[in-house]
C-alpha cells in the first residue's frame, strides 16, 4: 500500500459549508500517517467474503425489504404533486438512510435512555441486518490486519466505554446505510475520541460522493466496493456531489461507527 503522510494546510472551509466538486487525489491503495503514526487507509476494491457480504446488504438496502428514512432533496412540490410524480413513474433524486445498532440517550428529544434501531426487529429486514453485521466483522478482521495497534487499542475504548449489548461488532456501536447523500463539511463530535470509522461504498453509474478532508487538501476517490477506515472525530470533513451518469446510477455508503455516551448505562 501507498504511504501517505498527511500535511496541515490552511483553509476556510467551516462546518455547515457545502461540498462542492472536487477531483480525487487518493485514488490508489493508501495508508494515511499523520506526525509519522498510521490513522487510517483506503482499500480501491475490497474482495473475498467482504466484498459479498457488501453486495447482499446493498441489494437488500435498496430493496422495500429495510425500512428507510427518506430525504428528498430538490424542487419537490406539494406532497400530491410529489405523489402524482411517483404514479406516473416520475421520481427526483430521493436520499435514504437507515441506521442499525445503537442510539445514545437524548434528554433534548426527552428520550432519556439508548436504544436498538427498530430495523433489527423488522422480519424482512434479517437478511440485511446479518449481511451488515458480517461486513462488519469482516472490516475489524482488515483493521486488524493492516493497523493491529489500532485494532487493540479501539477494542480497549469500546470494552471500557460500552456494555456489549450496545456495540455493533467488536469495535463499532452503530451502522448507518446513506444512499445518494452528498454532506456539507461537519466532524463527528459524537464518535469515541481515538477510534475510525469505516466506509464501504457502492457507487454505480454515478460519479462523485468522495469525501474530502479540507485539513489535509485530501480527497478519496470512494469508488465501487471500495472500503475508507478514517478517524471521523478528528477532522472536518464533506461529501462531494453525487451524479448518476445515467437513470438509476447512485452512490450508497455503508458506514461502522462508534458512539460516545453508553458509559454507565
Amino acid at each position: 500500500m501507498k504511504r501517505i503522510d498527511l500535511i496541515p494546510i490552511k483553509h476556510s472551509v467551516k462546518i455547515g459549508d457545502i461540498c462542492d466538486f472536487i477531483n480525487p487525489n487518493v485514488s490508489e491503495d493508501s495508508i494515511f500517517y499523520l506526525d509519522d503514526q498510521p490513522i487510517g487507509f483506503f482499500i480501491k476494491e475490497v474482495d473475498g467474503k467482504l466484498k459479498e457480504y457488501l453486495h447482499i446488504a446493498n441489494t437488500e438496502f435498496r430493496s422495500d425489504r429495510v425500512p428507510k428514512q427518506e430525504m428528498s432533496r430538490g424542487p419537490q412540490g406539494s406532497k400530491k404533486d410529489k405523489l402524482e410524480r411517483q404514479k406516473s413513474g416520475v421520481r427526483l433524486v430521493t436520499q435514504y438512510s437507515t441506521i442499525l445498532g445503537s442510539r445514545t440517550p437524548k434528554p433534548h428529544m426527552r428520550m432519556n435512555y439508548a436504544s436498538r434501531s427498530a430495523v433489527h426487529s423488522a422480519p424482512s429486514a434479517k437478511n440485511f441486518v446479518k449481511a451488515m453485521l458480517l461486513a462488519c466483522k469482516e472490516s475489524e478482521k482488515i483493521i486488524k490486519k493492516i493497523m493491529p495497534e489500532q485494532y487493540e487499542k479501539q477494542r480497549k475504548i469500546i470494552a471500557d466505554n460500552v456494555p456489549e449489548k450496545y456495540r455493533f461488532g467488536e469495535l463499532f456501536t452503530s451502522s448507518i446505510s446513506n444512499y445518494n447523500i452528498s454532506a456539507p463539511f461537519h466532524r463527528d463530535a459524537g464518535n469515541l475520541i481515538g477510534c475510525v470509522n469505516v466506509i464501504l461504498t457502492k457507487r454505480e453509474n454515478a460519479t462523485g460522493g468522495n469525501l474530502n478532508v479540507p485539513d489535509y487538501g485530501a480527497t478519496i476517490d470512494q469508488t465501487n466496493n471500495s472500503m475508507l477506515v478514517y478517524p471521523a472525530w478528528q477532522n472536518l470533513h464533506g461529501v462531494t456531489p453525487i451524479s448518476p451518469r445515467i437513470k438509476g446510477g447512485y452512490r450508497n455508503s455503508l458506514i461502522f461507527y462508534p458512539l460516545k455516551g453508553f458509559k454507565g448505562l
